[in-house]
């Protein structure tokens, strides 16, 4: 009882000690350190994101790094430019490079900074042997297997870009040109059926260090809710995978506790992340990214909602039906702005022909709805990808 009795008391003095914290942010780091992302690849193109870190306390989402010169180097001082083909975004094609070789990649920033990564030796990726998923109550588990007859991989790595085929919540039969007249869809105006995508944000990673055999089964790529959109018609999604070497596994394991395992008592405390990248102009200066460079591996499947139970979506947005009248029902154009209200926008569902009856065979009445509800090409495309099967 008494063991009880202090165990309370302990717990009523820890929530009474609880305050708001709010971190005193400082912009030590100028416009942002420097965050480089990508690898090195021997057998596809090359792609280097250059951009800024950022206070947590900013509205801007990506503060990417233009007009910056960017070459891949070997031991052997031959050199490979990238271009920039998008804000940020640089990249090279296929380069063919010997394995016998190291690399790094030199940066140089509008503002004159050079920055290097230490040479790296290229760690090529053995292939996937399969893509599985279980289909559960709560969603649809995807998972990577894969192995290697030499023992010489241990450490691995994914990222993943996924694409869906998905439905807007109702079917617009009719639309508005804004103006003064509604006309009737035809079949290649469609805007119900659209298909889109996304990359993966999280950190996928595996070793098999304490494994007698190099052999990766069932390892988490992701999970999709039952109630996601992406499941609704058809999924794909194509795995990368890589092969990293010891130091850049401990990179990615620690990047992986600091952002995604923090949040309980329970959890480690953030600890400095060790990158192999250095700033020449200012050796104190905190660059932020990983260099590995190597051959990867791929692989897709395809995912049909047949495959999978009855799952219901949920659609996000409210969406709700209303009536609108034609005023008046038989003029010869539709007055948008008296039908629809025009101060938000609307999608037109739907025609009905309700008394008195048109002399124009036309509907005297429209359902509507919110176009986000009615218009799936304000967040996808109509046309599939060209690898859609």
């Amino acid at each position: 009882m008494n063991k009880l009795f202090v165990f309370i008391c302990v717990l009523l003095l820890a929530l009474s000690c609880k305050k708001p914290f709010t971190p005193v942010l400082n912009n030590s780091g100028g416009n942002g350190y420097l965050v480089i992302e990508g690898n090195i690849s021997g057998n596809d193109s090359t792609f280097i994101h250059l951009s800024r870190s950022k206070k947590v306390d900013t509205l801007h989402t990506v503060l990417n790094e233009t007009g910056a010169q960017v070459t891949i180097e070997n031991d052997a001082n031959a050199s490979f430019p990238l271009t920039e083909i998008r804000s940020g975004k640089y990249a090279a094609g296929v380069l063919n490079l010997d394995n016998n070789r190291k690399y790094r990649l030199g940066i140089k920033t509008l503002d004159g900074k050079e920055y290097l990564s230490d040479f790296v030796p290229l760690k090529n990726a053995p292939p996937i042997d399969s893509i599985s998923y279980t289909a559960q109550s709560s969603g649809v588990r995807i998972y990577v297997n894969a192995h290697d007859n030499t023992n010489s991989t241990r450490y691995y790595r994914w990222d993943f870009t996924e694409d869906w085929q998905f439905q807007s919540e109702y079917v617009s039969a009719y639309y508005s040109n804004g103006v003064d007249s509604i006309k009737a869809r035809s079949v290649g105006m469609q805007v119900h059926n659209c298909f889109t995508g996304d990359s993966s944000s999280s950190v996928n990673i595996f070793s098999t260090s304490a494994l007698t055999t190099d052999i990766v089964s069932l390892a988490p790529v992701t999970f999709i809710p039952a109630s996601s959109e992406k499941i609704e018609t058809k999924y794909t999604i194509l795995v990368r995978q890589y092969a990293l070497t010891n130091d850049a596994y401990e990179f990615w394991e620690t990047l992986q506790k600091n952002t995604e395992k923090l949040g309980s008592i329970f959890s480690v405390l953030p600890s400095e992340i060790q990158s192999n990248y250095h700033c020449v102009s200012n050796p104190n200066e905190l660059v932020i990214g990983y260099l590995s460079a190597g051959n990867i591996s791929t692989k897709r499947i395809f995912i049909s909602a047949a495959q999978l139970p009855a799952y219901t979506r949920q659609y996000p947005y409210g969406c709700e039906l209303d009536t609108a009248y034609r005023n008046p029902p038989h003029a010869n154009t539709i007055p948008i702005n008296d039908l629809i209200p025009s101060t938000s926008p609307y999608g037109i569902v739907s025609g009905l022909f309700l008394p008195p009856p048109d002399i124009k065979g036309l509907p005297t009445a429209y359902t509507f709805s919110s176009k986000i509800c009615v218009d799936c090409t304000l967040r996808g495309r109509t046309t599939p990808p060209p690898y859609w099967q």
